[in-house]
């Protein structure tokens, strides 16, 4: 602990201590109000109707698993048959909330004909091995980000599913989401004509100064902030904008990025140098012309916030962890694009309003309840795993492809491997988007 002496330490008072509890207690309250999504995907919901549900396994039952185990009742087409997690108490509280059977180990579970999709949801270091057993067994496979941790084993992952004629998916499913769908259809509607330029942000703040050692699920599971400092914040999250921006303009060409590791030490019970970077920034190339910046940490103040800017005007979406976050519309009139460079203009409501500054909500947005306005995030999880399920009940190919898995795989490694040096790499993998 440094000197503090010469330091002014202000003390709070009776008014700010009653402030802090009072937020504190609402902002519990809304936290509570973070349950499963309300509505699942009507076009899911048809290619399901009428048939017996597809049967799949959970291989990790920690904190992220909770939240794909809550939202499973949003599709009739899924049953978790069962569960197995290294921590075999972990995995039976989960099998009992859930009324599913504990697997009392990873062969046990890939030897039972009831499951044909196994949900990879262990640590990203397990990912690799998981998924390839799973697939050497013959079953379909639905794995968290990112496909594995080097680009070799996630080369081999999607060859050998293609060998096996297996389906092979990954997490975020949110391009799925009513707000990724609505912005696909602005873009191809022209509502700000040609794209040139996409700004993303991923800042989860920083976290390690709001004691993540107590967070936890809304069932009680302890979020594991260990494997979050280790892994990093690029590895963690960049894939939440990366896969929206490879679905929507195409394969990307060439990455220039940097990462670096700002706070070294988070936390009283972790070595800084097993602490992965904290902070990235890549300007990634598309083959389409696009150009997008991509920014992660776990240092900046909270932003989620996606800007696709085109010509005509700009399309923002301030939450990408939200499924029906609004879609906002700004158009390029000559008389904003003046207004905007008066910085206290954009400072005042009634003048941004009037300037156009703000731009409005898009007729395209999702509808919102106002229960989902108030929630911090809101997505359905297991939202991949009914679409692969359906997928393979239609004999069509999932939108979730292992094309698209390894494409985004290798773009976040390349931004998360870059080092302070920086780099601009030349991508190997492509993608191409389906209808």
């Amino acid at each position: 602990m440094g000197d503090r002496r010469g330091q002014v330490v202000a003390v709070p008072g009776p008014i700010d201590r009653a402030r802090r509890r009072l937020g504190k207690l609402l902002l519990n309250q809304l936290d509570r109000w973070s349950g499963p999504f309300p509505t699942s995907s009507p076009d899911l919901q048809a290619e399901a109707s009428g048939l017996a549900p597809t049967g799949l396994a959970f291989v990790g039952c920690g904190f992220v698993a909770d939240f794909y185990a809550a939202n499973l009742s949003l599709h009739a087409d899924l049953k978790l048959v069962g569960v197995a997690d290294h921590d075999s108490s972990r995995a039976e509280r989960l099998a009992q909330r859930h009324g599913c059977q504990t697997y009392p180990s990873l062969d046990a579970l890939l030897a039972d004909p009831n499951v044909k999709i196994v949900a990879n949801l262990t640590n990203p270091h397990s990912h690799f091995e998981i998924s390839r057993k799973a697939l050497e067994a013959g079953k379909h496979v639905y794995t968290e980000k990112p496909l594995a941790m080097n680009l070799a084993d996630a080369e081999q992952l999607v060859a050998l599913a293609d060998a096996k004629g297996l389906a092979l998916s990954a997490a975020p499913c949110s391009i799925l989401s009513p707000t990724a769908q609505a912005l696909r259809r602005a873009i191809e509607r022209g509502d700000v004509g040609t794209v040139r330029l996409a700004y993303a942000e991923l800042d989860d703040g920083a976290i390690h100064r709001m004691h993540p050692e107590e967070w936890a699920s809304p069932a009680g599971t302890p979020w594991p902030w260990r494997d979050e400092f280790k892994v990093g914040c690029t590895i963690e999250h960049a894939a939440y904008h990366l896969t929206w921006l490879v679905v929507l303009f195409g394969s990307a060409q060439t990455v220039t990025a940097q990462s670096a590791r700002l706070v070294p030490e988070k936390h009283p019970d972790l070595p800084a140098e097993e602490c992965a970077a904290d902070f990235s920034v890549a300007c990634i190339r598309f083959e389409s012309g696009l150009v997008a910046r991509l920014t992660c940490s776990i240092v900046a103040p909270h932003d989620h916030s996606l800007q696709i800017i085109g010509d005509e005007g700009v399309l923002t979406i301030d939450e990408c962890w939200h499924f029906q976050a609004p879609l906002r519309l700004q158009r390029a009139t000559p008389l904003a694009r003046r207004a905007e460079t008066y910085a206290w203009i954009g400072r005042h409501g009634l003048l941004s309003r009037f300037f156009g500054l703000m731009g409005g909500r898009s007729d395209l947005s999702p509808k919102l309840d106002f229960r989902s306005r108030v929630r911090r995030h809101q997505m359905d999880y297991a939202l991949g795993l009914a679409e692969l399920a359906a997928a393979l009940r239609s004999g069509r190919p999932s939108r979730l492809t292992a094309a698209l898995a390894l494409h985004v795989t290798e773009i976040a490694l390349a931004i998360d491997r870059s080092g302070e040096d920086g780099a601009t790499v030349k991508l190997k993998t492509r993608y191409v988007p389906t209808a």
